[in-house]
């Protein structure tokens, strides 16, 4: 399958080297560029890419709007470009929102020396979220020759390990979810690609008078995680923030881990606290799940529930298994409800999931057993 992405963006050399990043990969191939909302929605829509790369701040017509109007008429991913500011954070927040899958900061001076990391984890981004849409959507691409199957039938995406048929069949049903009322004292949930919107749903189920803590960690830069956790905050019953260091963990209160740091979790005086650390040379993920989830075998793993919503790679996987031995109890996401089916796969391939359920089915379910 060779991906077809338009590249939108109102500055030339912009759209010149992402287009030069882009096509250095075999599988990706540009197929246009617009310099502005209207144009992309017009390529959009002539083109039929695979995914669309845009920017939000643009004249004549914004990325937010031009991403309405184009998934509103048709299937596409779309990846956003955001400057790393408040402002910024915010824009790509309401992007999401909008349909957009994805986003990467925009960042003018790793495009213009072309470093290999950024041209690394923009190709990688574009190859998995083009793959993830058709494995669930199943649409038809000309560039891929899919063909239209029924939604889930596929198999999840290449780069996450194959999920073997002993451990697929010991996924609990949806609808069984053999825990009780009060059983968790700690609920640690991790996340990636998608989360923002996943995350959203799972919370605002949860009721004002929810028993336990919440720990949250989803990958998102230092600039965007005050933002989310204000977001989060306004949609909630129960008070979400983001983590500083020393903070107590509450029932009714969930703590975002601040994005380019570390949150671990600790217990002292019969009481629950989160420390805030800096980030070390050579992690991959900051924050990252499985430095918080391991963090938590120290706490009381045997009332503790782990869950891993949608995302890249593997984080938390380490961490999930740190707390099996424990004893914790284990949720993951299912494929059809994922934006990326990595994270959750991982979990679930390592046999370590108790249940595999949808989205929805998570937030009902964390809802009626703390």
């Amino acid at each position: 399958m060779v991906v077809r992405v338009l590249v939108v963006d109102d500055s030339s050399f912009f759209r010149r080297r992402v287009t030069e990043m882009l096509e250095s990969d075999p599988r990706i191939k540009v197929i246009g560029a617009a310099e502005n909302g209207s144009e992309a929605v017009q390529k959009a829509s002539r083109l039929k890419p695979d995914v669309i790369t845009m920017d939000i701040e643009m004249p004549m017509m914004d990325g937010i709007t031009a991403t309405k109007r184009i998934l509103a008429v048709q299937r596409a991913s779309i990846l956003m470009f955001s400057s790393l500011t408040t402002e910024g954070a915010q824009a790509t927040l309401d992007a999401l929102e909008a349909g957009a899958v994805d986003f990467l900061p925009k960042r003018f001076e790793d495009i213009s020396t072309d470093k290999e990391t950024a041209k690394r984890q923009l190709c990688e981004k574009v190859i998995v979220i083009a793959r993830q849409a058709s494995n669930r959507l199943g649409y038809h691409s000309t560039a891929g020759n899919l063909t239209q199957t029924k939604l889930g039938t596929r198999p999840a995406i290449p780069t996450q390990p194959r999920i073997s048929p002993g451990v697929a069949h010991q996924r609990t049903p949806s609808n069984q979810v053999n825990t009780k009322k009060g059983q968790f004292k700690l609920i640690l949930i991790g996340t990636s690609t998608g989360g923002p919107i996943a995350l959203q749903k799972v919370l605002s189920q949860v009721p004002k008078d929810f028993a336990a803590p919440i720990v949250l960690v989803q990958h998102m830069p230092g600039s965007f995680t005050t933002a989310f956790a204000q977001r989060l905050n306004s949609m909630c019953a129960i008070e979400v923030r983001e983590a500083r260091d020393g903070d107590e963990l509450k029932p009714g209160l969930a703590l975002l881990a601040p994005g380019g740091k570390q949150m671990e979790v600790e217990r002292r005086v019969g009481k629950m606290f989160v420390r805030i650390k800096e980030a070390q040379t050579g992690e991959n993920y900051k924050p990252c799940v499985d430095i918080t989830f391991r963090s938590a075998v120290k706490i009381e793993p045997l009332k503790t529930l782990a869950i891993i919503l949608t995302g890249m790679g593997a984080d938390g996987c380490e961490g999930c298994k740190a707390l099996k031995g424990g004893g914790a109890t284990v949720w993951a996401q299912n494929e059809q409800t994922c934006v990326v089916y990595g994270m959750p796969a991982a979990v679930v391939e390592a046999g370590i999931a108790d249940s595999v359920l949808a989205i929805d089915e998570i937030g009902t379910n964390l809802a009626q057993r703390a």
